[in-house]
């Protein structure tokens, strides 16, 4: 079933390149098998980023996990070459008794007693469908993705780094974060796909920085705003960045973006669209400012 041309929703993915000649969008709900079956049918690789979100994270459970091996299930009907699959580093390196000291990489599973992590268990649903049905399954793991919005409205990754522009946050959290760039996950999907040999998970990650770290990057670019420059905690250690490793995708060839062009460019990007207003008229001149 084909959805409404029209729909302001749909309006940024009509707007990409060559999508008014080769773009086709079709209504699929994750629970409706029959729904995938038809947006599916006679397509030669099939990529699964969505996933249904709720304020209640146990809800998402059943939807993602069902969704999910539907999506496997469907594709295996269709014959398609590949399913890309994407997880999050939330399936990866939530586990309170691994080793701070230890490399996180692909090998990895977060502790599902400690984290009822919703991507840990629809991954592992997906690779236990796949296996079941000779599907060849690749899973693409992100952190925390920020870049350029191509949509209108603001999701809940971009909130992470607008509410310590907009005044909101007063301190910033002692904890670490993960990120990546919006096109390097992009890239990475395409390459998982395209590349033959190809199999397994894949983590997406650039950087891991401490939530001050942040915050001094943006301060340092964007001086006009109010970033914080406290930490909520002063009692505790500063926490530090976990160690992993991105050598499985820099081996396909992705090149990754450095983490502060990716902050320069949420927030260039927040400005243009609307969602960030200057408050004092200056101006930032991208190839003045020398991103190192």
């Amino acid at each position: 079933m084909k959805l409404n041309a029209d729909d302001p929703k749909n309006a940024h993915l009509r707007e990409l390149e060559g999508a008014k000649d080769r773009l086709m969008l079709c209504k699929a709900d994750l629970l409706d098998f029959e729904s995938l079956k038809a947006a599916i049918s006679g397509c030669d690789g099939v990529f699964h980023t969505a996933s249904p979100v709720t304020d209640d994270p146990e809800q998402m459970v059943e939807p993602a996990v069902n969704g999910t091996k539907y999506v496997i299930m469907a594709a295996a009907e269709a014959k398609v070459r590949r399913v890309v699959f994407t997880s999050s580093i939330g399936a990866v390196y939530m586990d309170p008794n691994r080793d701070p000291e230890k490399v996180v990489d692909e090998s990895c599973w977060s502790d599902l007693e400690f984290c009822k992590s919703t991507k840990t268990v629809a991954e592992q649903a997906a690779w236990e469908v796949a296996k079941e049905k000779g599907v060849d399954l690749v899973v693409v793991c992100p952190v925390l993705v920020l870049g350029p919005i191509l949509q209108s409205s603001v999701n809940a990754s971009i909130i992470h780094i607008l509410k310590y522009l907009t005044g909101s946050a007063k301190t910033y959290a002692n904890s670490v974060q993960a990120y990546v760039h919006v096109k390097d996950v992009a890239l990475a999907h395409i390459l998982v796909y395209e590349t033959p040999t190809a199999s397994g998970r894949y983590l997406c990650a650039e950087s891991v920085l401490h939530r001050g770290d942040v915050c001094e990057i943006l301060a340092k670019f964007f001086p006009e705003y109010p970033v914080p420059t406290k930490c909520s905690d002063e009692v505790n250690p500063r926490a530090k960045p976990y160690k992993f490793t991105n050598q499985k995708l820099k081996e396909l060839g992705l090149e990754f973006t450095p983490v502060k062009q990716c902050l320069y460019e949420t927030v260039k990007s927040l400005q243009e669209k609307g969602h960030l207003l200057l408050p004092l008229p200056l101006q930032h001149d991208q190839e003045a400012i020398r991103i190192q």
